[in-house]
């Protein structure tokens, strides 16, 4: 596994500042992000992956067979392979913190890697997630921050899962916040507002350890 093991770009930040990681949703790329990421985080050097696998000539980071329904076995491959491509940007940029942000499949590959490895990521914000499996956590979370931020009307992402997203995290240690609005798939200023502040938070506790 190396730093180019997926079509990516690179915002350089401050050196020896925090690495922020943005994961697209499905049809996007690396560049659905980039600008969001830099002003969520001025300071962060931000890394943004295309997703390796085509449906329809959407791209995403996993396949599926439906609708919520996930080739698991590609799941895991997929997992891995972002696990590795994550850990060598932190090898090489040796930041003072390591940030994800993603959308729909994006926030679906940043849960399944915080799951397989728990201390990679110092806090993460799942937009919108959709996880219809439990999953098993290797290791703890304990420290670990997660905002999740929801639509109570989302068809693709249901507020059940979603809770029960949140339960999992919780169960493993870390420290979860759901933000919800009333509408559906959409990301809505509220969120980008509270990603803002959760991030802010984030740095200054990490600042402050």
């Amino acid at each position: 596994m190396s730093a180019n093991d997926y079509v990516h770009k690179v915002l350089p930040g401050s050196p020896g500042g925090p690495l922020l990681f943005a994961f697209h949703g499905t049809g996007g790329d690396e560049n659905q992000f980039l600008g969001l990421a830099r002003e969520l985080m001025p300071a962060a050097t931000v890394v943004a992956p295309r997703g390796d696998v085509s449906e329809h000539g959407a791209a995403r980071f996993f396949r599926r067979t439906g609708e919520g329904v996930y080739d698991m076995d590609d799941l895991g491959r997929a997992t891995t392979k972002m696990q590795g491509f994550v850990r060598a940007h932190v090898d090489a940029a040796k930041p003072s913190a390591v940030f994800g942000i993603g959308y729909s499949n994006g926030a679906n590959i940043l849960a399944s890697v915080l799951f397989a490895d728990p201390v990679l990521f110092d806090a993460s914000v799942l937009m919108h997630p959709l996880i219809p499996f439990a999953p098993e956590v290797k290791g703890s979370l304990a420290g670990r921050r997660v905002l999740i931020t929801a639509g109570r009307r989302d068809p693709i992402g249901p507020p059940g899962l979603t809770s029960r997203l949140q339960d999992h995290l919780l169960a493993a240690g870390a420290g979860s916040t759901i933000d919800w609005h009333e509408g559906g798939h959409e990301i809505r200023t509220g969120e980008i507002e509270a990603t803002q502040r959760f991030f802010a938070a984030a740095q200054k506790a990490g600042a402050a350890a």
